[in-house]
């Protein structure tokens, strides 16, 4: 049917000489049909306009009281940009809606207004949602609710947010009645299993699958640098200034990198050649909020003609200005590319333009992979989690918080969230025995006795300051521990030593993880926000930091931010290596590199996985080509240690990269292959992801830093009391000695169990491990070799790497590459 449109929001776009897009008015006529939506359309489609236009319509006759309208964003700047979007039409059309953002930065007293007079619409973020459903008479805010607005769906939906999320929307759709969602996004690779992500806890409400036909194609296209492109890292500084002069040659460049220390360095590099001093500015997560801010206005306003950004830019700010996209390192998967290409252009019917740029040989191949995805419209975007042990604990908490409940009652709630519809009702009571007892070997211990049972068989707060701790802790992000960097005074100097006390004032520049302070001594220089800095001392929560002059700063190597390469793009890899007709895409000195292989060991299969041994030095090498992402490869490299161990091959070590591993030791890996005292079909076989898995993580440090993750969700642990907040190095002594206790006295715990689970999906990567198993059982190729081949050059860098910057790094890098290469020849 036809949706009917006011004539008030008709006449505002006559009025401009536009009309509503096929899709937009889909939207409009699916609500106004009774039914909620999932509409997939690329950014620059007027996807927001389309969420909103119900919302305009509903409201247009100003009778409506309460809150109608939540819009839910992964982003606070996104709520904050969507704010001014829309203000300025309602503004136009003289309509009688208020439209307000919460977010962290929003203001006690607005917070608590906004519970007792909520506006109309409400644009906040998925922590918001679980704070205001955790208050008393949550039904007085939100029963009124006719509508939630999921923006960019896809970047909610993959991680412990969107977990919280889905029982936050479990508990509207019993709050609100009425309710129906939309969600938006332009990336997704399943759409079905996303409309029933939003479908589920609705189930008396058909949900509709909205697709936008369309649009221009983007352009994408590889740098051809004329440079020597290099055999390892992760810099890309051979391509400083031919990115310079593009940024010379176009409106305005955002420059995307995959982390923050490289965002840091691309930066510092530009800025070294940058002559005609052009606006260039820095923006990550680690900036602090004022500075981010800063350069967000600046970006908006025309004002900047470069940004050096990470995935903190990925999502739905639209700037028009920005003409071009610069990829510096390869993208890792074809729908975070398709994302980053929409921050350009944002018009619909002309082509968002993108650069990739490749920081060494093998990136040069999964750009290629990347640009034929795109073109494909391939999309290889994650898939919804399934429900953690961990979030449902600071839920079942957060619901006590706003009214006692029955068990019965709340399990019904929680299995209609999408993530958690299968949960066995065995596991929901473990839940909820944790969070009221804190499980069977902490239950002597008052401070974990969160819930009472009364007699009504009701759950209640044990005490009402347990509220205000949940209120604090509330959330699924975890950084690592951070610290604020305060720029102040240098200290005197006294015959080479730093004295007196530390200069004192001084602003915010950001925080950095508080590990990375650790590895510095006083006076030691390093990046950061684009300037150089002394490390003058720490106290407390804040590091001090003087501005400097040095040659060679270090740079912070960040924890976050680091992306696994896609299973959809591994496999394009590995099939341009196996097709040497496509070699004619690539640069010569890439071409060249593979013919080499081809002519001197072999090539890797696209069915098959390829291991070479040979003897180098002291040590003997193996090398396998897995191409399943650095995670993956790491727990590799950890059970195949094990193994070789047992085999009597005297591991020393390994590294790992994207896409190949290197295992060294000093048994002859090639003759105990030869004379079959080992098999590469059991070595490789799927059962190392049993018992040597099991052992591995009994023994390792990643168990204990995944449980302090799981336990600061679940609220065993808590960040921060009123008036103060603990210290990284406080929270981690006391999960250890909690993860102690639990593994020796309750080693089936629930938060045991969560930590299992999540060291397995996240940091370990098992299950894609265990596809490749899979997939190469019967199909190994062992190559023996003589010397290095020319295909384990970029890993072999990686083996002792000594800490140089700058371009003295990028010229040692280069020398020992030649090295190699000629080792690989035969020509030493």
């Amino acid at each position: 049917m036809a949706p009917h449109l006011p004539p008030i929001i008709e006449d505002w776009f006559s009025a401009r000489g536009w009309a509503l897009r096929a899709h937009q008015r889909d939207v409009l006529a699916s609500h106004q049909s009774g039914a909620s939506q999932l509409l997939i359309a690329p950014t620059g489609a007027g996807k927001t306009l389309a969420g909103f236009l119900p919302t305009l319509s509903d409201l247009v006759d100003g009778q409506f009281e309460g809150l109608h309208t939540l819009y839910i964003s992964p982003l606070k700047a996104l709520a904050v940009d969507v704010q001014r979007n829309l203000s300025n039409p309602i503004a136009e059309m003289g309509l009688p809606i208020r439209v307000e953002t919460r977010t962290g930065d929003t203001s006690a007293a607005k917070r608590a207004r906004q519970r007792i007079k909520p506006p109309q619409v409400l644009l906040t973020t998925p922590e918001q949602l679980a704070l205001l459903i955790s208050h008393p008479h949550a039904e007085l805010m939100f029963g009124t609710l006719r509508r939630v607005v999921l923006d960019e769906l896809h970047a909610l939906v993959t991680s412990k947010r969107g977990e919280l999320l889905s029982l936050g929307l479990a508990r509207l759709a019993r709050l609100a009645p009425d309710l129906r969602i939309t969600a938006l996004s332009a990336t997704i690779a399943q759409p079905e299993m996303l409309r029933d992500w939003i479908a589920r806890p609705l189930p008396q409400r058909h949900t509709d699958l909205l697709h936008m036909a369309g649009g221009a194609a983007p352009e994408l296209s590889i740098l051809q640098t004329q440079e020597r492109l290099p055999w390892a890292g992760h810099s890309a500084v051979y391509a400083h200034r031919e990115l310079y002069e593009t940024i010379q040659r176009h409106k305005t460049t955002l420059l995307f990198v995959n982390t923050r220390s490289q965002a840091e360095m691309l930066f510092q590099g530009l800025w070294d050649i940058n002559d005609e001093m052009l606006p260039i500015a820095l923006h990550h997560g680690s900036l602090s909020v004022e500075q981010r801010r800063k350069v967000e206005a600046a970006m908006a306003s025309g004002k900047l003609k470069a940004v050096v950004c990470t995935s903190t830019l990925d999502l739905g700010i639209d700037w028009g200005d920005v003409d071009l996209v610069v990829q510096v390192g390869a993208p890792k998967g074809s729908s975070r590319m398709l994302q980053r290409i929409g921050r350009a252009n944002h018009r619909l019917d002309d082509p968002s333009r993108a650069l990739l740029v490749p920081s060494n040989r093998f990136e040069v191949l999964e750009c290629e992979a990347a640009v034929e995805a795109v073109a494909e419209g391939h999309q290889d975007s994650e898939d919804p989690m399934s429900g953690g042990y961990d979030v449902l604990a600071q839920h079942v908490l957060g619901m006590a918080c706003a009214e006692p409940f029955l068990a019965d009652d709340l399990y019904a709630e929680v299995i209609g969230a999408w993530p958690y519809r299968d949960l066995a009702r065995e596991k929901f009571d473990k839940v909820l025995d944790f969070v009221a007892t804190g499980g069977y070997a902490l239950r002597a211990y008052e401070r974990y006795a969160r819930l009472k049972l009364n007699p009504d068989g009701k759950w209640r707060l044990s005490h009402p300051q347990v509220a205000q701790q949940y209120r604090l802790n509330i959330g699924t992000i975890i950084e690592e521990p951070m610290v604020r960097v305060r720029l102040v005074r240098a200290r005197g100097q006294k015959q080479g030593r730093t004295t007196g006390p530390i200069g004192s004032g001084g602003r915010v520049l950001g925080e950095m993880e508080e590990y990375f302070f650790g590895t510095l001594s006083l006076g030691d220089t390093f990046m950061f926000g684009g300037e150089i800095v002394a490390f003058e001392g720490m106290k407390d929560n804040e590091a001090f930091v003087s501005r400097a002059f040095s040659k060679d700063p270090k740079i912070p190597s960040y924890m976050g931010g680091k992306f696994p390469l896609s299973t959809y793009l591994a496999e394009r890899v590995r099939r341009i290596m196996d097709s040497p007709g496509e070699w004619s895409k690539l640069p010569d000195q890439v071409s060249d590199w593979l013919r080499l292989q081809r002519d001197l060991s072999v090539l890797p299969r696209r069915d098959s996985l390829l291991v070479e041994t040979f003897p180098r030095g002291t040590n003997n090498f193996l090398v396998c080509y897995p191409f399943e992402g650095r995670l993956a490869h790491q727990t590799l490299g950890m059970l195949l240690t094990r193994r070789l161990e047992r085999m009597r091959a005297r591991p020393l070590g390994f590294v790992a990269s994207e896409y190949a591993l290197a295992v060294w030791g000093l048994g002859d890996i090639s003759a105990l292959i030869r004379t079959d005292r080992l098999s590469l079909d059991e070595l490789f076989s799927e059962d190392m992801l049993g018992d040597d898995l099991e052992a591995w993580l009994d023994e390792s440090a990643l168990m204990k830093r995944t449980f302090r993750n799981c336990a600061i969700i679940a609220g065993l642990i808590e960040r921060r009391h009123p008036g103060k907040e603990k210290t990284g190095r406080q929270i981690t002594m006391s999960s250890d000695i909690i993860y102690d206790v639990l593994y020796q006295h309750e080693p089936d715990h629930i938060l045991i169990e969560a930590t299992r689970r999540d060291a397995a999906r996240g940091l370990l990567d098992i299950e894609r491990l265990g596809q490749m198993l899979s997939r190469i059982r019967h199909h190994i190729v062992h190559k023996p070799l003589h010397q290095i081949s020319p295909l384990a050059v970029p890993v072999m860098l990686d083996i002792g790497k000594e800490p140089i910057f700058g371009e003295a790094r990028e010229s040692a890098m280069a020398d020992a590459a030649d090295e190699l290469i000629r080792e690989a020849m035969g020509e030493r």
